[in-house]
Order: structure tokens, then sequence, then C-alpha cells
């Protein structure tokens, strides 16, 4: 019963932090120490501690070297890497999926997931299920990840993918509004569609060219953001730690 307890507690550390971080209440360059984020979050110092190790493994705190972590600060560049990062990972991914084959089970329950995004489509260009493309989107990048067998790759994908602005959804919360996003969804299922088809023909190369560019989605959003809507900025998790 008290490992369930301290896993419980555990869990809601990360989660809770996690969200303060994200959100700009803990801001970035902000120090925390065990016995302070443990009063602030009205629980014991053990799973404290698990918490600030696990989120700063996903790149949201460091550890300073006398003691204590640190909410890191990002700039537009980390954050562009951090893109590039995940396209890199994601295309290798593909690329050894269509170079090594993929079974038929596999190949069916990624292609049944492309099927079920065709459906979040409506008759106008703009007409789409936000809420239902965000969460296929999100099976989508975890199946792709997980179709050249590889549990190296996977992981390397999911840790690249683990900060807010560089995952699949990064930049799809809080637009459901904007008619430019909607329609750029179309864009980017087709672009799901080339990477299960070059898949299936094995062509890796392509499959790793438009598994990279797909991921550049990310990037797009960003800049339209910053460029014509940067109001929203503030409502995107993630970019409250972006200092420049």
């Amino acid at each position: 019963m008290r490992q369930v307890d301290a896993a419980t507690h555990g869990g809601r550390a990360v989660i809770e932090l996690r969200e303060k971080i994200l959100s700009g209440e803990l801001p970035g360059g902000m120090r925390l120490f065990e016995v302070s984020t443990a009063e602030l979050l009205d629980i014991s110092r053990t799973p404290v501690r698990e918490a600030l190790s696990r989120l700063t493994e996903e790149g949201l705190l460091n550890r300073l070297p006398g003691g204590g972590f640190v909410v890191r600060r990002f700039g537009f560049a980390d954050v562009v890497d951090a893109i590039e990062v995940r396209g890199v990972m994601e295309g290798t991914a593909a690329r050894l999926a269509a170079e090594r084959g993929v079974s038929k089970v596999a190949l069916e329950e990624i292609g049944a997931t492309v099927q079920q995004l065709d459906l979040c489509f409506g008759d106008r260009v703009d007409d789409v299920d936000f809420d239902g493309y965000a969460a296929l989107n999100r099976i989508f990048h975890h199946q792709l990840a997980a179709l050249c067998g590889s549990e190296m790759i996977r992981r390397e994908v999911e840790r690249a993918s683990s900060l807010p602005f560089a995952s699949p959804s990064a930049f799809l919360p809080d637009k459901a509004n904007i008619g430019a996003f909607r329609r750029s969804l179309r864009g980017a299922q087709e672009q799901h569609k080339a990477i299960v088809a070059a898949i299936v023909a094995r062509e890796g190369a392509r499959a790793e060219a438009v598994a990279r560019e797909h991921s550049r989605t990310a990037r797009t959003n960003l800049e339209y953001m910053i460029r014509e809507a940067p109001e929203l900025i503030a409502q995107v998790p993630g970019l409250a730690l972006i200092s420049d």
C-alpha cells in the first residue's frame, strides 16, 4: 500500500511541477529545492526528489553543482534545434522501418490510424475535428517510432519529443479557432499517408525525407504564431520558457 501511495504522490509531483513550469508559474532561471518544493506541493520530499530528477531527464530542469535545481531557459534557436532533432530521429525510424520491413499487423494498425485521421476532416477546407486530430496524431507518431522494431530508436524518439515544443503535437493546443492552422492539418495528413506509403514500398530514403519534412510543421507553426498571432504564444505549453 505504501508503494502504491509513493507512486501516486510521485506521479502527482511530476504532473504538478511540469504544469507549473510550462505555464510560467515557475519561470526560467528559478531555483528549486526539495524542501521548499515539497512544501509548495504539500507532499513529502521523496516523491519531490524523484519528480525533480524526472523533469531534469525531460530537459525542463538543470541540476546545480552545489545542490538544488534550476528551471531551464530556452532561446528560439533551442526550440528550432529540438524540433530538428525530433525530425532526425523520426526520419531514422521511418527509414529503418522501410529498409527492414514491417509486420502486416503493425502496418494495418498505423494504416487504420491514418484512416481515422481522414475522418477528422469535413467538406470545408478548415472543417476539422481538432481534438480528434490531436489525439490520433499522437497515436500515429507513437506507432511510427515503434515500426522499425528497435527499442533503442523508440526510446530516442520519445526522448527527442519530451520537450513540449518539440513534440508531434507542439503548437496544436489553443489554435482550434485559427483557420490557417486548421488548413495546415490537411497537408500534415497527406504527409502521414506519404510516410506510410514509402514504408510499404520499402523506399527508405523517401520515408526518411518525408518524415523529416513533416516534423518541421512545428517550426512553421511557431514562426506563424510569432509573425501573425503573437498573443497566442503565452497560451502554448512550454513557450513561457523561451527567453528570446
